[in-house]
């Protein structure tokens, strides 16, 4: 067994996914893992959407003001690109993955050359649909953490994130001036009996 081999082997390498509706806290369960592989000497590169510059185009930020660098990206060819020109980085940290087009196949393809994987990121969009990218790699994950929210009408665990606006794009960059969470009722119930929209404010 060669080296390289045996380093691997003691690292057991990880894919591990914090997914859950906006506000819940994913991107702080990431940088939280990051910062537990700084400690234990880890070498960490760490990537985020080019179109999220919602905080900083160059920091993964949360909504509580934790950040850490970030390379900005747009595909998942950039990843690799950069994890190659880098040396020796064995933690890869993925902020939004669902933005990223083509994250998917280039994480899976890291964490099979033996990197550790971090991925914080939606796993639907506010009408209900699958973001292909947290899809694909679901499967592939050896560690999956769902974040509720905090439902901004009962209070109740929040799995979705529902949108304020009807005239809205899949994916569109914004925060709580556009999003919210909610729980079931208000989510899942209310869209299908009024439609996506019509349940802004109702109890």
């Amino acid at each position: 067994m060669t080296m390289e081999e045996t380093l691997l082997q003691k690292r057991n390498p990880e894919f591990i996914v914090f997914t859950g509706p906006m506000f819940g806290s994913k991107t702080t369960k990431l940088l939280a893992a990051v910062d537990r592989f700084s400690y234990q000497n880890r070498k960490i590169l760490a990537f985020k959407p080019r179109m999220d510059e919602r905080y900083s185009e160059s920091k993964i930020c949360t909504h509580s003001g934790g950040s850490i660098d970030a390379f900005t990206v747009s595909t998942g060819i950039e990843i690799i690109d950069i994890v190659s020109d880098m040396d020796h980085s064995d933690v890869i940290a993925v902020d939004e993955a669902f933005m990223i087009e083509g994250s998917s196949s280039a994480l899976i393809s890291l964490f099979r050359e033996g990197k550790t994987v971090v991925v914080s990121s939606l796993q639907l969009s506010a009408s209900g649909n699958v973001f292909e990218e947290v899809r694909d790699i679901m499967p592939w994950a050896t560690k999956i953490e769902v974040c509720p929210a905090v439902c901004t009408v009962t209070g109740l665990d929040a799995y979705y994130t529902h949108r304020k606006f009807d005239d809205m794009k899949e994916i569109t960059v914004g925060g709580a001036d556009l999003y919210e969470p909610r729980c079931w009722f208000h989510h899942a119930y209310m869209n299908q009996s009024q439609g996506e929209g019509d349940d802004s404010g109702r109890a």
